[in-house]
């Protein structure tokens, strides 16, 4: 039997999870670097699942199958296509800078304080969730992706809960009930979600009898199995609706903005860098693949909540007064042309939005995490309290004004050619949504180019007149993403080679193909 290197890549994490979780409380730094060591592991292998992965092969690669509770049709299955591997390699990568930019996070408080930060759990409950969002990047049994696509909620419920940000303004017991109420709205929202999936689970398998995503799509397309067209959409809607707060879509992305305000940074670039990709993700996979024509059915409501997101995410963006906030509500925008990429039903739309997730990690962390190292120096996220920081740390404000310009898609940083690519595939057959959507270009330049004036430029404020610049640790985090983000802005081609592949599969799967140009229909 081939070693199965599927299961060796989320194993990994989870065990080291359980070891940095075992190490005593007084060794704190030998917990940090169990951690930092096992996510490099992670990434290597993740590198080898790249590698080992042939884009011009079948569907599914490096897969795994064995009976698990066979009495109901359950397998643990495993397999890869190029939107799972690209996806995968993301969310690898990201983890180590992730640790590296939260090593001081869950370090005790304050000399005296009685309060105490468990260090070893805060980078435990981190690789529990790296674990449990590459399997789900990873499983092909729909049974097997529910059970981590909601398990991963627990750790991320006590990361939010029990590490807030400690940029916080009120008094510890304001800021305790307020990282309370953002955990607990996080939770319920995504409980809901998770819960109207099972649901359609189990619709699923009394009409299907198993839970294999191939098995289910291979007799969907031999015509062995049949659903009901109003059974479809049902189960549909069960499936979309998890989806769509996960992501998040509006009007169910109200719990985004106070987890990312109310978490340490680097929690809050897990959440939307990595973690929310896991819902646009399973749309592609789960719901397009088993329900094309129900997709097709609700296209074009969807579309409209994505341009909605857009431009309503985009214009709360500009009116933020604080830091995190005004991300999270650009994420909700970004999030938005993902979803209409995905659902433009053109594989320029879904390349591009691929694409995007891709990107939008990157980008999002490079700007998260430097706010982050922004925010920490002065202790406070309110825009109004910065003020000519580029004087006083000029290569802190190059680095912010970089992530904040791949942010608004600047052409030459990656997130252009993903947004490029997701309006042409909208503008062929929804050109109307493409013109409406395109307004959140627009926005995003202001949200962001207002952020960096308020506070990289100006007089120097008395406060940051002797903040620092980015230390050695903060550079080794944010120099790779850059770098990232240029190398991906210029010559995007080694994703694409990657995910086109498969976006050629979903759009066989909804019998989809690409608008004939209207140049060829007027000769």
């Amino acid at each position: 039997m081939s070693f199965p290197l599927l299961t060796a890549t989320a194993v990994l994490p989870a065990v080291g999870a359980v070891a940095t979780a075992a190490v005593p409380a007084a060794r704190r730094t030998a917990a940090k670097w169990l951690t930092l060591l096992v996510s490099l592991a992670t990434l290597a292998l993740a590198v080898v699942v790249l590698v080992r992965f042939d884009p011009d092969g079948a569907r599914y690669q490096l897969t795994e199958s064995h009976a698990w509770i066979s009495d109901f049709g359950v397998r643990y299955e495993l397999g890869v296509d190029g939107i799972a591997v690209a996806l995968i390699a993301l969310t690898a990568l990201l983890i180590p800078f992730i640790v590296l930019a939260g090593w001081h996070d869950a370090d005790p408080l304050e000399t005296g304080s009685k309060r105490w930060r468990p260090t070893q759990g805060f980078f435990a409950l981190i690789l529990a969730v790296e674990a449990m969002v590459i399997i789900s990047f990873e499983a092909t049994d729909v049974f097997l992706f529910y059970i981590f696509f909601e398990a991963m909620l627990i750790p991320m419920y006590f990361l939010i809960g029990g590490f807030g940000d400690r940029a916080h303004s009120g008094s510890d017991e304001n800021a305790a009930a307020q990282r309370s109420y953002a955990a607990v709205k996080f939770l319920l929202y995504n409980l809901v979600g998770g819960l109207i999936m099972l649901a359609a689970v189990i619709g699923l398998y009394v009409v299907a009898g198993n839970f294999s995503l191939a098995e289910i799509a291979q007799a969907r397309a031999n015509g062995s199995l049949h659903m009901a067209t109003s059974t479809e959409r049902w189960l549909f809607l069960g499936f979309f609706f998890a989806f769509a707060v996960k992501a998040p879509l509006w009007p169910l992305h109200t719990w985004l903005p106070n987890a990312m305000q109310e978490s340490t940074t680097p929690v809050a670039v897990l959440i939307t860098a990595v973690v929310d990709k896991v819902g646009t993700f399973a749309m592609l996979r789960f719901c397009l693949q088993l329900f094309p024509e129900a997709s097709k059915w609700a296209t074009p409501v969807i579309l409209v909540l994505a341009v909605i997101s857009i431009i309503y995410g985009a214009l709360l963006a500009v009116g933020q007064r604080d830091i995190k906030r005004l991300v999270a509500y650009a994420s909700i925008s970004h999030f938005g042309f993902i979803i209409l990429g995905i659902f433009a039903m053109t594989s320029q739309g879904q390349s591009g939005a691929t694409l995007y997730m891709v990107n939008h990690g990157i980008s999002t962390a490079a700007l998260m995490l430097v706010a982050g190292f922004l925010i920490s120096r002065r202790g406070s996220r309110l825009i109004a309290d910065y003020g000519g920081v580029q004087k006083v740390a000029p290569v802190l404000a190059g680095t912010f004004l970089i992530g904040g310009l791949a942010t608004l898609s600047l052409p030459g940083l990656a997130p252009f050619v993903s947004e490029f690519l997701v309006l042409v595939g909208t503008f062929t057959r929804y050109p109307a949504l493409g013109i409406v959507a395109t307004l959140g270009i627009v926005l995003a330049a202001l949200y962001t180019l207002v952020l960096y004036q308020r506070t990289m430029t100006g007089p120097v404020k008395p406060e940051v007149s002797a903040m620092p610049d980015l230390r050695a640790r903060e550079l080794l985090v944010v120099t790779p993403l850059i770098v990232l983000l240029i190398f991906l802005g210029v010559y995007p081609k080694p994703v694409t080679d990657i995910v086109n592949p498969a976006v050629k599969q979903t759009m066989s799967d909804v019998h989809k193909t690409d608008p004939k140009p209207a140049v060829e229909a007027a000769k």
